[in-house]
């Protein structure tokens, strides 16, 4: 028989944990981390001590979603140029423009316009054939920015490559792969604290969303009550969460857009730039001094990645200092973990 695989040290894990590119969380109590991050730190709380609870680093989830075909995304272009960018002429890049919460129409804001030409395409890509034996794998980069007790300033780390398998359904253990290492993720059987939900949604638990926006967002505001900074905060970055990480459906991504149009707050931001450095338009909203911008090609409105951004002067941040950032390359459904595409890729 093959010996016994070695589990990896509390150490280790920790590593882990570090390496993934996901951008930093300051003090914000009741926050979740992104789905990767979420299953990491539970392995850590699990073989560790208290110490575990006290990381040097604090990080905010942080991930991408699916691309959209290129044939929509020159009849999306010149609409958004025609609904969005024109309505401001004078905007310079980088700024950004206020938007409302569910304004319609010939009046209705530059953010929900975008977004409801983003839902559009998302709603017309066709569904893939996922078998609940396979994986959803996604190759991104990524970099957070780290605050430690010796050095209270949040500096930003050099982007990272990482890889994510996982399970379509929850009942087989994913794995991810950052830094030259490899980390079993625990499968998420139904019933416990570890089944599928907003903050650990698997392929299978986001099919089962509504895809009405108003529903879909009323179970966001429901789920996630007196989690995080405010309802309205705390929505914007779950759905951000959902549309990235996975392979969403067609019909809740347009759904998950819908609703982000309804949330207060929301702007278009005419310039951003992802870890890769590809530029691109941005649906953003900001919260105690900082700018949480997702990023999308200006030509194909496919989801590119995230930024974070200090719009004002803080104790351990600068007004235009980045302190997050990332950027998806691909997503694609394989037969199991480590293994490359068999199926759908986007």
């Amino acid at each position: 028989m093959s010996p016994q695989p070695q589990r990896p040290t509390p150490a280790e894990r920790e590593e882990m944990a570090r390496l993934l590119p996901v951008p930093a969380e300051r003090d914000l109590p009741g926050r979740r981390h992104q789905l990767l991050k979420d299953h990491l730190m539970r392995e850590i709380q699990h073989h560790t001590d208290a110490a575990a609870a006290k990381p040097r680093a604090r990080y905010r989830r942080r991930l991408a979603w699916t691309a959209i075909p290129l044939a929509a995304g020159a009849m999306a272009l010149a609409l958004v140029t025609g609904g969005v960018l024109d309505r401001h002429p004078t905007a310079e890049p980088g700024s950004a423009v206020a938007s409302g919460p569910s304004e319609r129409g010939t009046n209705a804001a530059p953010a929900a316009v975008l977004l409801d030409r983003i839902a559009t395409i998302a709603a017309s890509k066709p569904a893939p054939a996922v078998r609940d034996d396979q994986y959803i794998h996604v190759t991104s980069w990524g970099a957070s920015s780290v605050q430690t007790d010796q050095d209270p300033v949040m500096r930003l780390e050099k982007p990272r490559k990482s890889q994510s398998w996982l399970s379509v359904d929850g009942s087989r253990p994913g794995l991810v792969r950052a830094g030259g290492k490899d980390l079993k993720l625990d499968p998420q059987p139904a019933g416990t604290d570890k089944a599928p939900s907003l903050n650990a949604p698997t392929y299978r638990y986001l099919e089962s969303l509504p895809t009405d926006p108003d529903m879909l967002l009323k179970k966001i505001y429901d789920e996630t009550k007196s989690s995080g900074p405010g309802p309205d905060e705390e929505a914007f970055v779950t759905i951000g969460d959902l549309l990235r990480g996975q392979l969403a459906p067609p019909k809740v991504s347009a759904a998950l857009y819908k609703a982000a149009a309804k949330i207060p707050g929301v702007t278009v931001v005419n310039d951003a730039v992802d870890a890769v450095g590809r530029h691109g338009i941005a649906v953003a909203r900001t919260h105690d001094g900082e700018r949480t911008e997702w990023i999308f090609d200006k030509h194909t409105l496919e989801l590119l990645g995230e930024r974070s951004v200090m719009i004002k002067d803080i104790p351990w941040a600068k007004k235009g200092q980045i302190t997050g950032v990332s950027a998806v390359m691909s997503r694609s459904v394989t037969d199991k973990p480590g293994q490359a595409a068999t199926g759908h890729t986007s």
